[in-house]
């Protein structure tokens, strides 16, 4: 399965109710410090509107909420991975994205058979502090000769301007949050996004 080229994350599902009659394909649900029955209901909910919109949703940690909910694709951490049960998530049929930082945590990554890697920050970041520092698009061109066939997902300080870079450095797919959820306009960024990448996503 060929994932969409531009992949957005959000904080709550009211985003995806704003967002997704735009168009978007791939967005991932991150909740952070909520109630375990509300990360349940959005994830619910989140499901419901990309299965509307035929969108496929990333649901980001919350592996037991996921699998209860039916859900397709889930997205770890490193620090999830030390607390998630590999075996219940395989068991569920769930994809897995993983985050990695270094050689050694995409050795990790690599070594669970992922269904993508994501590779951050490419560029500085305002989203968290976060202990490394700029990855630079050098990066991605070393990740994505490691990962071969596996998708390579670039994040951090992703703009519009940035991702041809991202792209011929060897990203097969973008993600951003703050670019769009920060900006004045978040639906005309989306729709720039959107230009952006489904000219690379009819070549392919």
């Amino acid at each position: 399965m060929k994932l969409d080229r531009f992949y957005p994350i959000f904080d709550d599902v009211s985003w995806l109710e704003r967002m997704l009659p735009l168009g978007l394909r791939l967005v991932q649900l991150r909740l952070k410090d909520r109630d375990p029955r509300e990360v349940a209901a959005q994830i619910a909910r989140s499901r419901a509107l990309c299965d509307a919109q035929g969108a496929v949703l990333v649901v980001n940690d919350h592996w037991q909420a996921a699998i209860e909910a039916g859900c397709d694709w889930l997205h770890l951490g490193q620090e999830d991975l030390d607390t998630a049960d590999m075996p219940a998530i395989r068991r569920a049929g769930l994809r897995l994205g993983v985050s990695t930082h270094d050689r050694a945590e995409l050795d990790r990554a690599l070594s669970l058979g992922p269904d993508y890697v994501a590779l951050g920050p490419v560029w500085p970041t305002i989203l968290k502090k976060m202990k490394w520092e700029r990855q630079g698009v050098e990066k991605l061109t070393e990740w994505k000769a490691l990962c071969g066939a596996v998708p390579l997902v670039a994040i951090g300080g992703l703009s519009v301007a940035r991702a041809p870079a991202a792209f011929a450095a060897g990203a097969d797919i973008v993600s951003v949050v703050t670019d769009i959820t920060l900006n004045a306009d978040p639906e005309a960024r989306t729709r720039e996004w959107l230009a952006a990448t489904r000219p690379l996503e009819a070549a392919r």
